[in-house]
């Protein structure tokens, strides 16, 4: 059964831990997003600085918030083969990165090659997390990557989560050599039902490996396969893509990035059950004069619950 994407939010929630501050029975559409100039982050805007079209039609943004919503984030790591070189600086740069989560924030831990695995459910206790990865992230590296089936795993785990007003992010570390392996329509579908983003840090090497290039070399079919990737469905969702040699900055910034959307919500227009809708969030006037290069990262729409 399909998950709400507009938060139904009831009177039962104001004395919930997520305090509610919306009417009773009003389904309302989620929306997070980050404003950059290029690849800058750009920060302080407000309320009236965003301007939402919903099937083109402008939407009253009832509720906004920045930092005082707690986040939860799946953590998922790409284990494969290709990544062997590249693993234990990024659990080096995990402990790091860590650190720019708050009390109530929640960390779960998934890795994947050919399938994805469920290491650790959510959970606040981040000794646990960097436990979990230096234990069973950090084994040997082998297999294919499947990114798409990876990122649709990850989706469904938010699915099992009951929903609350917690910002969803999934965080996917990877060099982004994937093989076909799904859909990015269907993970994208999943991942706006789940009300979650796709971010991603992209691992990169100064020159590919010996393996990557005679694989390229020896077999030519090898470059349709390596062409699945994660950047298409974090744009979609309206994640980010960070690419980085060294993860050590980087896997920080993006959880940083995480941590400082904005979240906007407005009432669901009513429209058939099961139909999709778009969404496209931009700058208001006055804040796109201010910054003419900065740009709205959101996602790009949603499915009508249905009955």
């Amino acid at each position: 059964m399909k998950r709400i994407l507009g938060i139904a939010i009831l009177a039962a929630l104001a004395a919930a831990q997520e305090n509610a501050v919306f009417t009773t029975g009003v389904s309302l559409v989620h929306v997070d997003v980050e404003v950059v100039d290029g690849s800058r982050l750009l920060n302080g805007f407000t309320k009236d600085s965003f301007r939402i079209l919903d099937n083109s039609v402008p939407q009253k943004i009832l509720h906004f918030s920045q930092e005082e919503e707690s986040i939860d984030i799946i953590l998922l790591f790409d284990v494969s083969g290709s990544m062997k070189p590249k693993l234990e600086r990024v659990a080096a740069a995990a402990h790091v990165a860590l650190a720019e989560l708050r009390p109530g924030d929640r960390v779960a831990v998934m890795s994947f090659t050919g399938r994805a695995r469920l290491l650790a459910r959510f959970t606040e206790d981040l000794a646990a997390v960097e436990k979990t990865i230096q234990q069973d992230v950090l084994q040997r590296a082998r297999g294919g990557t499947r990114i798409l089936a990876a990122v649709n795993d990850a989706a469904k785990v938010f699915l099992q989560e009951p929903r609350t007003r917690r910002r969803r992010a999934v965080l996917i570390v990877t060099d982004n050599h994937g093989m076909v392996s799904g859909s990015s329509r269907t993970v994208v579908e999943n991942l706006w039902e789940a009300d979650a983003i796709l971010s991603g840090l992209q691992i990169r090497q100064g020159v590919e490996t010996a393996a990557l290039t005679v694989r390229k070399i020896m077999n030519p079919m090898a470059l349709a396969m390596d062409s699945e990737s994660m950047t298409k469905v974090a744009e979609q969702t309206g994640g980010d893509v960070l690419k980085s040699g060294d993860p050590g900055e980087n896997f920080q910034e993006m959880i940083r990035r995480i941590r400082l959307r904005y979240s906007l919500y407005y009432a669901q227009p009513e429209a058939k059950p099961g139909s999709e809708r778009k969404i496209k969030v931009t700058l208001a006037d006055d804040e796109q004069r201010k910054h003419p290069q900065g740009r709205v990262r959101a996602r790009f729409g949603y499915r009508v619950p249905g009955n």
